[in-house]
């Protein structure tokens, strides 16, 4: 991996830290640093499939309640129903191949809306906001 040097000031109190911290790990400070950002930066977008990641990107300059707003949306009524109904369909082998089709559709809409909530509720967590326990999360329809 390509390394590019930073040089940064830090106060004193934070490097003797980073110091202890580093020998009490056999680290070096450098890679303790390089550590400490890297589990501190948002989730790349490179981990994404390639048809997520301009959303992911577009995500990423939205305001926090905005941010919010993404990681509290819900399918639309009409969508939920309709997986469900066709999953019912699926489980007693019902289903024609264009509902199959519809089905798979429903399914990958829904799983994207789910990694879209996931990013935005990352990127909160990251720019310092609360993010609610579980059970206080809204209960998807």
């Amino acid at each position: 991996m390509t390394t590019q040097r930073v040089t940064i000031d830090l106060p004193e109190a934070v490097f003797r830290q980073l110091v202890r911290i580093a020998e009490a790990t056999h680290q070096s400070v450098e890679g303790l640093v390089a550590q400490s950002v890297m589990s501190n930066l948002p989730p790349s977008v490179d981990n994404a499939s390639p048809e997520l990641q301009p959303e992911f990107l577009r995500i990423q300059g939205l305001t926090n309640e905005e941010l919010r707003a993404v990681a509290q949306s819900q399918a639309e009524p009409h969508q939920y129903e309709r997986q469900v109904e066709l999953l019912a369909k699926n489980e007693a082998a019902l289903l024609t191949p264009e509902e199959r089709q519809e089905l798979t559709a429903l399914r990958q809409a829904a799983d994207h809306l789910m990694l879209r909530k996931a990013y935005a509720w990352s990127l909160l967590r990251w720019r310092g906001q609360r993010i609610p326990p579980l059970q206080e999360m809204p209960v998807p329809r």
